[in-house]
């Protein structure tokens, strides 16, 4: 079955940083944050403190996944160039996102720079306060802000760019799902696609269908399926509470509205790549067709856009070239 992984991350020198500080390496696939916090961020064979071009190719390749989709997170620190660089390499393998700022002084030029010279098509919002904007910056709204605003009309100057949004779970004061839904409302020219299915918890699924019945009234709204083990905590393959969760996913949003992805490389350390790789073929979720759409088919329609593939791949470095 053809696959493409709707939500990877490219790592080739750890800048993270969020609400409890910065990441330290330690090797071994280790880090230590400055708060004490200590995980590993790399599964085994991966890097011993990056996840490089190469070696996601490799672990692709051994999976049967063809292409990916490039993500941008405070966990790793934003990756914008080397993801580009990465993009220009393997045109038909990857596609990039590119992760801004907004408090940042310069935070218009950067979008200018990433969009016009670097053509990216995608923008990823990791606006999480446990692990994104929000954990380090004051509360804002996602659809109220005059800083997001002047980004979204930028944007939206380029029809079928695609805005990627990890606001967390429902006990984060950055999970903003109507926020989403009145910026699908007011941007229908733009694609939106809210990470990890907005973040199911077991017995909160009631709350979960609340919220995608919202989000499936607008039509430029899916949600990719990445880490779902991690949210709920879910080591026993093939996941039976994910299933439930994408088993309502399904019935509510449909499945051309769904995007497989790992999450990877982090996800990979708690659950092994192999597993997320394979775990919604062994469930009795999705008939055969419906399967290579959410495995496939909507990621290549939603991100591989050919006017969008076609941008990164005539774009050029203005200040190095």
């Amino acid at each position: 079955m053809e696959k493409i992984d709707a939500h990877l991350h490219l790592v080739r020198d750890l800048a993270s940083y969020k609400g409890i500080g910065r990441s330290n390496a330690l090797g071994n696939g280790e880090v230590i944050w400055d708060d004490g916090f200590k995980t590993r961020l790399f599964p085994a064979g991966w890097g011993a403190d990056s996840f490089r071009m190469d070696q996601a190719l490799q672990v692709l390749a051994r999976n049967g996944v063809s292409k990916a989709v490039l993500l941008q997170g405070s966990l790793y620190g934003f990756q914008n160039y080397y993801s580009w660089q990465a993009a220009k390499k393997h045109p038909d393998r990857f596609i990039a996102a590119f992760s801004v700022d907004p408090f940042a002084d310069g935070a218009m030029k950067i979008v200018d720079r990433h969009v016009r010279d670097l053509g990216f098509r995608t923008m990823k919002l990791e606006i999480s306060q446990g692990g994104g904007l929000m954990g380090y910056h004051e509360e804002f709204r996602l659809d109220a802000d005059p800083r997001w605003e002047e980004i979204f009309e930028y944007i939206a100057r380029y029809p079928g760019f695609v805005v990627a949004i990890d606001y967390g779970d429902a006990g984060q004061k950055s999970h903003q799902p109507e926020a989403i839904a009145h910026l699908a409302q007011r941007y229908p020219q733009l694609d939106f696609v809210v990470c990890h299915l907005s973040f199911p918890k077991p017995g909160k699924l009631a709350e979960l269908a609340s919220e995608l019945r919202l989000l499936s009234r607008f039509d430029n709204i899916a949600c990719d399926l990445a880490a779902l083990q991690d949210i709920a905590q879910e080591t026993n393959y093939p996941y039976p509470f994910c299933q439930e969760a994408v088993s309502l996913g399904k019935d509510i949003l449909g499945s051309q509205r769904l995007l497989w992805g790992s999450d990877a490389p982090w996800s990979a350390t708690f659950n092994r790549y192999d597993q997320l790789a394979s775990w919604l073929q062994d469930a009795e979720i999705f008939s055969e067709r419906d399967l290579h759409a959410v495995m496939y088919a909507n990621a290549e329609r939603i991100y591989f856009k050919p006017d969008n593939v076609k941008a990164m791949r005539e774009s050029t470095d203005p200040l190095v070239d």
